[in-house]
Formats: structure tokens, C-alpha cells, sequence
């Protein structure tokens, strides 16, 4: 009794691993479609572009802050010095915003942790940068960065 047990369990066992291998010849159960053809997918592979495959990586502080310096030298016409201050300054603040964004602090937290970069920034701007500069820095950080766009003046003569 003992040996016709054993074997009809060792023969289920084997039926059932042999059953994987038909399903996966005769597409059953395929992802790709229904019944034996796989309603007439083809079962080479496709090369799809490599490029929409890889993660796109956020951009970095310093990515970030190059979009925007030259709208801030042509806005607020800062010289070389200036420039790598207001660069300095800003890639410190972005970084330090990238990193509690990361965090995902509660949102009474992180408005706090906000202000205090930017106040740190704003005075790290105001000991680089001239008093008139340092304004339209504000004025134009306010505006979100987008430099004001001067209306030409049509004469009616």
C-alpha cells in the first residue's frame, strides 16, 4: 500500500513540473495574448529604445542653478565676481531644498526648515552682492526668476 502511494505521489510531482513546461511551449496562459498563437504576437523579442528604459535622474542643484544664471546676470547685470557669489549661494539652497524635499518632512517642518535657507541665503546674498543688486535680486526672486520684459513704445506721429 505504502510503494502505490509513494509512487502516484512521485508521479503527480513529475505531471505537474512536465505541465509547466507545455504551457509555456503551447503559450497558455501567455502575457501576450490568449490560446496557442498568442493572437499572432511574435515570440522574438523586441528591441524597444534603450534611452525611455533608463530612470531619468532629477537634476542636481548646480543643473538647476545654471538654467537660471544667465536670466539673473542679464537681469540684475552682474559682473564675474557677483555671479559666483549669487552661484554659490544658490547651489547651497537648492541642494539643501533637494534634501528636505528627500526627507519628506511633515509640512509645518518643512516650511520652517524653507525659511531658514532662505533667510541664510538671503544673507549670504546681501554681504556679497552691492544693496541696488541685492533688491533686484529680491524683485526678481519674487517674480520667480522671469526678468521683466521692456514694452517698446509705438510713436503715433
Amino acid at each position: 500500500m505504502k510503494s502505490k502511494q509513494t509512487l502516484f505521489l512521485i508521479t503527480l510531482f513529475i505531471g505537474l513540473l512536465a505541465m509547466n513546461d507545455v504551457v509555456a511551449q503551447y503559450g497558455y496562459g501567455s502575457p501576450y495574448g490568449y490560446g496557442r498563437y498568442g493572437r499572432g504576437r511574435s515570440y522574438v523579442p523586441q528591441a524597444g529604445p534603450v534611452e525611455s528604459q533608463k530612470e531619468e535622474t532629477p537634476p542636481t542643484a548646480e543643473e538647476l542653478v545654471d538654467e537660471q544664471m544667465p536670466s539673473i546676470t542679464e537681469a540684475i547685470d552682474l559682473d564675474p565676481f557677483e555671479q559666483a557669489v549669487v552661484r554659490t549661494s544658490l547651489v547651497t539652497s537648492v541642494q539643501q531644498r533637494i534634501e528636505l524635499q528627500i526627507l519628506g518632512l511633515e509640512p509645518l517642518k518643512m516650511k520652517e526648515e524653507v525659511e531658514k535657507i532662505k533667510r541664510r541665503q538671503d544673507a549670504e546674498l546681501k554681504a556679497g552682492l552691492p544693496e541696488d543688486k541685492f533688491e533686484a535680486f529680491m524683485e526678481l526672486q519674487e517674480n520667480q526668476f522671469k526678468a521683466k520684459k521692456k514694452k517698446k513704445k509705438k510713436n503715433k506721429g
